[in-house]
């Protein structure tokens, strides 16, 4: 049964790959240069904004998963997502592939976001959550009027795996501390923020794909439970790499002028609702459905920085072997 990863050069796509094995060595990895995962991964090169591309990359697959992120900026987000989700439907549809969709929670605003489970609605108080809002409501169409086999599954901001570069709290937080430097947190650090850690949410993602009855509904992927602040993370990080726990806090209307210097930080300002309020993620209907344990986040984080060490040094090893 060939299962097909698009998007499978990403943190999620990689340890995705991985959690597949436990179901089929017929996994069929697609982006613009993709790279093997497990020995019996096939490849497939592709510009997944073409058409044609997302139906060539389909065809064939049972199942497929959609990991993909495009350029972190709003105009980008309004010109490919829609366009590219409309063809992703239209070609699982048409090869008869059962659709995975690997969601954030962007389509959840303001004080929703307090306590977001299943039912949460959507509610996107950010433009780039009104793109994925509309993501989100062209599967659910699809699945009430033409029959598609699709699950929508949510993750909060996530580190662990590969993660490094577009995980927030790697960048605000290890990458400062394994400077000498002060770990940073936007807005407001006294109040809860959910994490997930990679591995845990790819192989919760395998699981909702291999299960016939988990389809056509939204499923929170498996996170830790406990309820943990900015500062608490910080705490974690500090204490597992022997480190001080200092940390600066960047206020919103900070960050909006830093983005006038630095474009990246400009497109996370309008985020800044998942900051300074209580962000919490509830994924109790994966973890009573699977009886699935979450990784603890105190492990999590440690598992996670000895990943990151452990890529440094290999890198470390092809530069001086060059």
């Amino acid at each position: 049964m060939k299962q097909t990863i698009l998007g499978a050069g990403g943190s999620i796509g990689i340890e995705l790959a991985k959690a597949l094995k436990d179901y089929t060595s017929d996994i069929r990895l697609v982006n613009r240069n993709p790279k093997k995962v497990n020995s019996t991964d096939t490849l497939f090169s592709a510009d997944l904004t073409k058409k044609e591309n997302i139906f060539k990359a389909i065809e064939g697959s049972s199942i497929t998963y959609v990991t993909i992120g495009f350029p972190y900026k709003t105009k980008v987000w309004k010109q490919i997502w829609p366009p590219f989700i409309q063809n992703v439907i239209a070609a699982c549809l048409e090869h008869n592939s059962k659709l995975v969709f690997f969601d954030n929670v962007y389509a959840i605003g303001g004080n929703n976001v307090n306590h977001i489970t299943e039912n949460s609605p959507i509610s996107p108080t950010s433009k780039k959550g009104e793109i994925r809002a509309e993501v989100d409501r062209l599967i659910l169409e699809s699945i009430d009027k033409n029959n598609l086999q699709a699950i929508i599954a949510r993750a909060p901001d996530f580190f662990g795996g590969t993660s490094r570069q577009n995980s927030i709290i790697m960048n605000l937080v290890y990458d400062n501390l394994e400077k000498g430097k002060k770990a940073q947190w936007f807005c407001n650090a006294k109040v809860v923020h959910s994490m997930g850690y990679v591995p845990d949410l790819a192989k919760g993602t395998a699981m909702l794909g291999n299960t016939p009855q988990a389809f056509n509904q939204i499923w929170n992927l498996p996170t830790d439970p406990q309820r943990i602040t900015g500062e608490e993370w910080i705490n974690l990080f500090a204490s597992s790499m022997e480190t001080k726990n200092k940390y600066t806090v960047l206020p919103n209307w900070l960050v909006k002028s830093l983005g006038i210097f630095v474009p990246i930080i400009g497109e996370l300002a309008e985020m800044n609702y998942q900051y300074d309020r209580d962000y919490y993620f509830d994924s109790t209907k994966f973890n009573n459905y699977f009886n699935f344990k979450p990784t603890p986040n105190e492990i999590a984080v440690k598992k996670a920085i000895e990943q990151i060490k452990k890529a440094d040094e290999t890198d470390d090893k092809r530069t001086t072997t060059r």
